[in-house]
């Protein structure tokens, strides 16, 4: 049974914005109170965040699709609609983002670090939200905007210091497990490791993570063996150690050839030239070992590698190894730059940028109008109120889409589609003057609200009125 997983494609999406209530007020005496229609909630995220004791991405191999929850419609009263709750993803330390093309949206590295990966919708606008001097009884009210939908890929790249590789029953398992705390499977058998091993190293003041990755053999760098999966593992170290076994029982194979092929397979992988290397002879505890360590050791060091002779089962030269590979992770941290400050970057619109563009697509045979606000207006828009699709006429027209429309070439009867091809609001362009507010009349007006008022109530307004005219004298009479 799959007990680590490193790679996973994850499908999420984040919840949906409530649509909005178009209401009026109505109580005894005063049946046309006013529009009081609510906001829809927001629709919930999808976010990532590094959890230090996660330390796979088994649970997303298991269920990959994820949602966040939808916003609540708003009501009457001005009462507005509860907000979606977002869905916090837990991932490993080391985490890398990308989308399905292969391009990195986010390396999420510290715990704590987040990540959006889907962002709720926006809640729909209420009638009370949308009335104004102008429009005082909106018998509409704006739809919730749909929440992003994402496909993703999650990589998992360990953070470690120092990275183990070599040929399996190389001893890497076993050098970790007596330089550190970590309890790896041991086996004399290949691929005794499936996974890769983590454990921390104190030499003295430094404290540091070595990990060993398993499975590196000829063509690793082209999928063969265990390789192409957890070469990964190593991208994030400091020190590369190569783990040669000087006692290994087959008759075609000997330390520098091995250190030849794991080299070749770097290279090929790619992103590791710049890694300083430590060569490591282990098993020095037998006797044939000792004796091929002593003949290998001159030309190790002629190729500028710094050698050192181990065994992990005698725990004889590790106090050595485990100071000189502090030595170097300490030079490694000290030549980062350190991170600044957080720094707010402010990238102003340029004073031409109208927010959308228009194109005349031959193959359609339309004009297509792409940009974040007319889209979202769209989405937003209720088509079976004409009240609502005038509003929105107007909101194009006062964005400027009908001008830029004239100034492509776009007559009357052309088509005009809205968005992306696969989900575009496609209509006949009429144009107008006053983009549907002429066709319409005044929208969301309603003269109810204007009645004469009864003569009752005009004699009351008029001895209010006289009173107040009488305080405003006595205040600034001072006789």
């Amino acid at each position: 049974m799959t007990t680590f997983v490193d790679r996973v494609e994850l499908h999420v999406a984040a919840g949906n914005g409530g649509h909005g209530c178009a209401s009026v007020h109505r109580e005894k005496f005063k049946p046309l109170g006013g529009p009081d229609g609510g906001n829809g909630g927001r629709g919930g995220d999808v976010i990532l965040v590094v959890d230090q004791s996660v330390t796979t991405l088994l649970e997303y191999h298991h269920s990959p699709h994820r949602k966040a929850t939808n916003g609540k419609p708003g009501e009457g009263g001005n009462r507005a609609g509860k907000d979606g709750q977002d869905l916090v993803l837990y991932v490993p330390d080391g985490t890398v983002v990308l989308d399905r093309k292969g391009e990195v949206l986010a390396d999420l590295v510290g715990h704590g670090t987040t990540y959006v990966a889907a962002e709720g919708g926006r809640g729909g606008l209420g009638n009370a939200a949308l009335s104004s001097a102008r429009r005082k009884a909106p018998g509409f009210a704006l739809l919730g905007v749909p929440g992003d939908l994402q496909d993703i890929v999650l990589e998992l790249k360990t953070v470690a210091d120092v990275a183990l590789v070599g040929y399996p029953s190389a001893g890497k398992s076993s050098l970790i497990s007596v330089l550190s705390a970590a309890k790896p499977k041991i086996a004399d058998y290949p691929f005794t490791t499936l996974v890769p091993n983590l454990g921390v190293v104190t030499a003295g003041s430094t404290v540091y993570t070595i990990a060993d990755v398993p499975g590196l053999i000829p063509g690793a760098s082209q999928g063969r063996g265990l390789g192409l999966e957890f070469l990964r593992h190593v991208e994030r170290c400091s020190v590369l150690v190569h783990v040669l076994d000087t006692a290994t029982l087959e008759s075609d194979r000997d330390p520098v050839s091995d250190l030849d092929v794991i080299e070749e397979e770097l290279k090929q992988y790619g992103g590791l030239e710049d890694r300083p290397r430590i060569v490591v002879l282990n098993k020095i505890d037998i006797p044939d070992g000792q004796d091929l360590a002593d003949m290998i050791r001159p030309d190790l060091e002629e190729r500028g590698y710094r050698v050192f002779e181990v065994s992990a089962v005698a725990r004889t030269g590790l106090k050595e190894l485990s100071f000189a590979l502090a030595e170097i992770v300490a030079q490694a941290r000290a030549a980062k730059p350190k991170e600044e400050a957080t720094r707010i970057v402010i990238r102003p619109k340029a004073v031409d940028d109208a927010g959308f563009t228009v194109t005349y697509e031959e193959h359609e045979d339309v004009y297509r109008v792409r940009g974040e606000k007319p889209e979202r207006w769209v989405r937003q828009t209720d088509f079976n109120n004409d009240e609502a699709v005038g509003y929105l006429a107007d909101r194009l027209n006062r964005l400027g889409v009908e001008d830029a429309l004239m100034k492509a070439g776009a007559r009357a009867g052309d088509g005009v589609a809205i968005g992306a091809e696969e989900n575009a609001v496609v209509f006949d362009w009429e144009p107008t003057l006053m983009a549907g507010a002429e066709m319409l009349g005044r929208r969301g007006e309603d003269h109810r609200f204007d009645a004469p008022r009864p003569a009752a109530q005009r004699r009351r307004d008029r001895d209010a009125e006289r009173d107040d005219a009488e305080r405003e004298y006595d205040d600034f009479n001072p006789f």
